[in-house]
């Protein structure tokens, strides 16, 4: 991996495979985007790289994309405009930073159960969209879920990674339903 995981987190699911998956609270540092969907990741990586460098705070994978709701239809498109949040995740959320640039916001983030499906390849609006959709697929088929929450990317090898063995995967927020 590209660099170490959040404290307590699950690690990457493997391509094309779906599961559920518990999160430990986490805290991030978000720049919110707004332009192109598609150059979201790109975009946001130098305010948060600077962010995390001014602080002393080291890398961590994965890096967490948020599109806007209406993103993940099969009928937006990669050069569709909108407001993504793009954050990268401290180690622990003992983690404070010491300054904060006006661009950037700390969001503290509850545990949470996930669905989640993996994937390898080139970080693409294309494939965020798929697996959305997959997704939605596989809770359709498993109704004992029910989605509380919208999807996200999570991003775990660094720019500099071939693109065929750039991991990631796609997750939405559920529960189990009451009986």
């Amino acid at each position: 991996m590209s660099a170490p995981l959040p404290v307590g987190f699950p690690l990457p699911t493997s391509a094309g495979k779906i599961e559920v998956k518990q999160y430990p609270a986490y805290r991030s540092g978000t720049y919110v985007y707004e332009g192109q969907l598609d150059r979201a990741r790109n975009v946001s990586f130098n305010p948060l790289f600077q962010h995390i460098s001014s602080n002393n705070i080291a890398m961590t994978a994965p890096v967490e994309a948020r599109y806007p709701a209406t993103a993940s239809e099969n009928v937006a498109k990669a050069d569709d405009f909108g407001k993504t949040e793009v954050s990268f995740l401290y180690r622990s959320t003992d983690i404070y930073p010491a300054q904060i640039a006006k661009d950037i916001k700390i969001e503290d983030h509850a545990p949470m159960l996930v669905v989640s499906i993996g994937d390898r390849g080139e970080y693409s609006f294309t494939s965020y969209q798929r697996q959305v959709q997959e997704l939605r697929t596989w809770l359709a088929a498993n109704p004992e879920y029910e989605v509380i929450g919208s999807p996200r990317q999570f991003l775990y090898d660094s720019p500099f990674t071939p693109d065929a063995l750039k991991r990631s995967e796609v997750q939405i927020q559920i529960r189990l339903r009451s009986l």
